[in-house]
């Protein structure tokens, strides 16, 4: 959790932006952004091996090609 700040905010925002007058949805685009994404948390014991979406993405690749020749000898 974040710990609460003691400083205000300062709004230095504009005049002529009226964000009371924004017609914002939430979650508009997320669908379209969801189809295109694959997101998987790694559970902590395993992360701590992984530190970017390289390293993971070679290991399961390694792990691809070591299942599949494992099938074509089985053959």
């Amino acid at each position: 959790m974040k710990k609460a700040s003691n400083t205000a905010m300062v709004d230095d925002l504009r005049p002529e932006y009226d964000l009371s007058r924004l017609k914002g949805v939430r979650g508009k685009y997320a669908k379209r952004f969801q189809s295109g994404t694959n997101l998987v948390r790694l559970s902590p014991e395993v992360a701590r091996f992984f530190h970017d979406e390289h390293a993971v993405n070679s290991a399961l690749k390694s792990l691809i090609d070591i299942a599949q020749a494992q099938l074509h000898h089985a053959h």
